[in-house]
């Protein structure tokens, strides 16, 4: 059991960019007590009602293929949710940052206290184009625990909540229907606590945070916690991945 904390791994790292470990349960997939084929069910249901309308709005707005959007969810440890986002084929950038708090410029060590209201989040560009919203939310809602309120595994504290912030009404009205629809579907046994708010000022964490996973995967919170995830989410993605 590794019993050094993440926090102090990240100002080990900062220090010293060298070898730490962290105290986070080697348990990163979401897992439910119905059996993962009940959530795919779910979420393929779902998506595909949710992309059928949305490629309407998308030829009514006149979207071009190059235009680009953002999207930025909130699904705990943001080293988790960047390496999954990066690999999806339509997504361009992912960078992790800061949102949902009130101190402006906050830094890792502040938003680690809980004090400053801010969610570890990710912001993806993407190209509508190429994948949807509603496709981003399916990836979303598959790679965490939306049931659990301010956790994920053993990370705890309202910066690990599960939250999508969304930038226009379309992704509002697509993710609020969209968790109401889970949620009546009976996909886990609880009901989703994902926050859905309007987007505000996007703080960019410190560079050590960004491509972390490709440039730490030596590390044993990546080798332990990171990599189990990314292994099922290619296996349930595969259609969806970036040709390497």
């Amino acid at each position: 059991m590794f019993i050094i904390s993440r926090l102090l791994l990240v100002s080990f790292l900062v220090l010293s960019m060298g070898f730490a470990s962290c105290n986070k349960e080697a348990n990163p997939v979401t897992q439910s007590r119905q059996d993962d084929q009940t959530v795919d069910e779910s979420l393929s249901v779902v998506v595909n009602d949710e992309m059928k309308d949305q490629q309407g709005v998308e030829m009514m707005n006149g979207i071009e293929e190059n235009d680009l959007e953002l999207a930025t969810f909130g699904a705990g440890c943001f080293w988790c949710v960047e390496a999954v986002f990066q690999e999806l084929k339509g997504v361009s950038k992912v960078v992790s940052g800061y949102m949902g708090g009130q101190t402006q410029n906050p830094t890792y060590q502040e938003i680690c206290t809980g004090a400053t209201g801010h969610a570890e989040v990710c912001q993806i560009s993407y190209n509508p184009a190429e994948i949807s919203f509603a496709e981003l939310l399916e990836v979303f809602w598959k790679t965490h625990d939306p049931t659990t309120l301010n956790r994920q595994g053993n990370d705890k504290g309202t910066q690990y909540r599960s939250a999508v912030f969304y930038h226009n009404d379309d992704q509002k009205n697509i993710a609020e229907e969209y968790k109401q629809k889970l949620d009546a579907s009976g996909a886990w046994d609880n009901p989703l606590t994902t926050e859905i708010s309007s987007a505000e000022t996007f703080y960019e964490a410190e560079k050590y945070h960004q491509d972390y996973y490709s440039g730490n995967g030596f590390q044993p919170y990546c080798m332990f916690v990171i990599r189990p995830k990314m292994d099922k989410f290619r296996q349930a993605f595969a259609d969806k991945l970036k040709s390497n």
